[in-house]
C-alpha cells in the first residue's frame, strides 16, 4: 500500500467558505492533510510545521489589516520566511491558489517565488512601478490549456468553462504558462483594488491600468523545488468544479514529485 503524502494547507487573511473548502481538501486522494489558519499558521510554520510536508497549498493572504477605508501591512517573521525558503531549498513543492498571490506585501521574495503579484495599492513589483491591481467577480470564461503535455494539465479538455474571480496583475520571470482565460485582460473589464479598499467597490474611475497577459496558471522552479500558481479558486462553485479539482490534484502531484 502506497504511503500517503503529507500536505500542509495554509489559509486565513482572506474570507472563504470553510465548509465547501473543507470538502475540496477531502477530495484529495493519497494525501494526509494538515490545515493551519493564520495568524496561528505563521507561528506553527516558523516552529517547524512545514518540515515534513511533501507539498504546501497556499490559500492564504496574510500580512494585511483592512479597516476604516485603509490598509496596513507587515512582513512575516524572519523564522517564517526561513521555514518557507528552507522548504523549497530541500526540494519541497507548493501550489499557490487565487488570493495567495496578494499575500505578504512587505516580503518581496514571496512575489518572486510566485512570479507575480496582486497589489492592493500602487507599488513596486519586479523592479517596476505598478498601479494597484484589478479584480472582477463571477466572470464566466473558458480556461484554455496552453501546454497539453504538461503533467499539471493532464486529462483536462483543451478548454473548459469556469465562473470565478479574475485578476489584472503583473506576471514575470521564468514561468511556464499552463492556462489562459478567454477574457480580455484590460482596464475596462476590471475594478481598482485600491478604490475597493477605500470603500468604492466596483469602480475603475481614473484608474488606467495597463493590459496584462491573461495567463491564469503557471509553473516555475523555486530553489530545488517547484511551485504552481492557479488563479482559479474564489469560491464554492470553483471548488466543486471537476476540471479545477483535477487541475489542483495534478499540480500537487507535480510539485511533490520534485
Amino acid at each position: 500500500m502506497t504511503e500517503a503524502r503529507r500536505l500542509l494547507v495554509l489559509t486565513g487573511g482572506h474570507p472563504y467558505e470553510a465548509g465547501p473548502f473543507t470538502d475540496l481538501l477531502a477530495s484529495f486522494e493519497g494525501w494526509t492533510v494538515t490545515h493551519l489558519i493564520h495568524p496561528e499558521a505563521e507561528t506553527a510554520v516558523a516552529a517547524g510545521a512545514a518540515n515534513d510536508a511533501d507539498a504546501i497549498l497556499f490559500y492564504d493572504m496574510p500580512g494585511y489589516h483592512f479597516g476604516d477605508g485603509k490598509m496596513t501591512s507587515r512582513p512575516p517573521s524572519w523564522t517564517y520566511r526561513r521555514a518557507i525558503t528552507d522548504h523549497f531549498a530541500r526540494g519541497g513543492g507548493a501550489v499557490a491558489m487565487h488570493h495567495a498571490i496578494a499575500g505578504w506585501a512587505e516580503w518581496p521574495e514571496w512575489a518572486e517565488m510566485l512570479g507575480g503579484r496582486f497589489l492592493y495599492q500602487p507599488g513596486t513589483a519586479n523592479g517596476e512601478v505598478h498601479l494597484d491591481s484589478g479584480y472582477r467577480h463571477e466572470v464566466r470564461y473558458d480556461a484554455v490549456v496552453l501546454d497539453p503535455e504538461h503533467p499539471v494539465t493532464a486529462g483536462l479538455p483543451p478548454r473548459f468553462p469556469l465562473c470565478d474571480e479574475l485578476y489584472l496583475a503583473p506576471v514575470w520571470g521564468a514561468v511556464t504558462p499552463l492556462l489562459r482565460a478567454d477574457h480580455a485582460f484590460v482596464r475596462d473589464n476590471f475594478y481598482s483594488a485600491a478604490q475597493a479598499v477605500g470603500g468604492h467597490m466596483f469602480s475603475n474611475t481614473g484608474w488606467d491600468h495597463r493590459a496584462e497577459s491573461g495567463v491564469i496558471a503557471w509553473g516555475k522552479p523555486v530553489g530545488a523545488g517547484r511551485l504552481v500558481y492557479l488563479q482559479p479558486g474564489d469560491g464554492p462553485a470553483a471548488y466543486a468544479d471537476p476540471n479545477l479539482r483535477r487541475l489542483i490534484t495534478n499540480a500537487l502531484a507535480h510539485v511533490a514529485a520534485s
